[in-house]
């Protein structure tokens, strides 16, 4: 009788398997596509316009500083594969006047033609305790990491439903899935566009429009060298737990998912490992994905709690130290 379940099993498997590639959207050909990066002087954005370059594609930068913008243009240039590669830069601040962002996108399409793929890579980082951080600090990191999304993604919606074809991107962060010590202000912006993602999908799947959120851990950025300045112990402590991973090859990853459709793009097992946790009722683009996050989210589960102790005990750690610190101090 159990040789009997366990042979309907693998053949049920393997069925969904099969069945799968038919139920999957048709990847999305990059080879003379338009995609605008927003946030791609540098990091993340600008690895992710180099990587859709190699491919054949059409580049519009949009970022607010214009020197970097021209350098990165430089740099993406140099990767052409024909002589017919275009890359447009635009320098505007896309979280502050949706009126200006529209201008943008429209100026960009009469140019290199419609938006085949917009990725939403604009955004900052802020750390610290949450009652130590300004109030300006969430209206900033809120205006920048999800208006700065949902803006260009407005711009660019109803061309791509008269075309039925197209792709958005959003980044987020691993942060945009669990809420971490010192991240009240960012994971909550971050949190914000699994949210925007998941009921923008469910409008544009039948126009062929597929979004892509991708989840990157710490990465080796601008932004993350400049955050670290900053980080509360108990923050650093905590990032120190996972390592740090190189922008190309988070580009790539968030690339090849947005191509295939893929709703959810992570890096490394810790990141494939999260988005199971945290797939809730989030979409997926074939059977095998779905069945997958059923058969490991219970052993995901217990993993996880042992993470979330250790970062208890860290904060109890770190608080206990201080505490010390702060007698010895008075008692000196």
């Amino acid at each position: 009788m159990l040789l009997l379940v366990a042979a309907f099993l693998v053949a049920f498997v393997l069925l969904l398997y099969m069945v799968s590639p038919l139920i999957s959207p048709k990847p999305l050909a990059l080879p003379g596509a338009h995609v605008v990066v927003t946030g791609g002087s540098s990091g993340i954005g600008k690895c992710i316009a180099i990587e859709c370059y190699k491919q054949g594609a059409f580049i519009t930068l949009v970022a607010r500083d214009e020197d970097k913008l021209l350098q990165a243009k430089k740099e993406i240039e140099k990767q052409s594969i024909n002589d017919k590669q275009v890359v447009l830069c635009i320098s505007v601040d896309v979280s502050q006047d949706y009126n200006q962002v529209e201008n943008v996108i429209k100026q960009a399409q009469e140019k290199l033609g419609p938006v085949d793929m917009l990725v939403n890579c604009a955004g900052t980082s802020l750390s610290g305790k949450f009652e130590e951080l300004e109030v300006s600090s969430f209206e900033r990191l809120m205006s920048i990491n999800y208006l700065g999304s949902v803006y260009p993604s407005r711009a660019v919606i109803t061309t791509m439903k008269e075309r039925r074809v197209g792709r958005i991107v959003f980044v987020s962060s691993q942060a945009g899935q669990l809420g971490l010590f010192g991240y009240t202000a960012y994971s909550s912006s971050k949190f914000a566009l699994r949210g925007l993602a998941e009921a923008l999908q469910m409008e544009v799947k039948p126009y062929n429009i597929y979004v892509t959120v991708a989840y990157p851990p710490d990465t080796d950025t601008p932004g993350l060298a400049k955050e670290n300045k900053t980080k509360p112990l108990e923050t650093r402590l905590i990032s120190e737990t996972t390592s740090v991973c190189k922008p190309e090859q988070v580009a790539k990853q968030i690339v090849k998912d947005a191509i295939q459709g893929n709703f959810n793009s992570s890096i490394g097992s810790d990141g494939y490992m999260l988005s199971s946790l945290t797939c809730g009722m989030a979409p997926v683009t074939s059977i095998t994905e779905g069945l997958q996050q059923v058969v490991t989210m219970g052993l995901f589960r217990t993993i996880a709690l042992f993470y979330l102790g250790s970062f208890d005990s860290i904060v109890r750690r770190c608080m206990m130290q201080r505490t010390k610190s702060e007698v010895a101090d008075k008692t000196a």
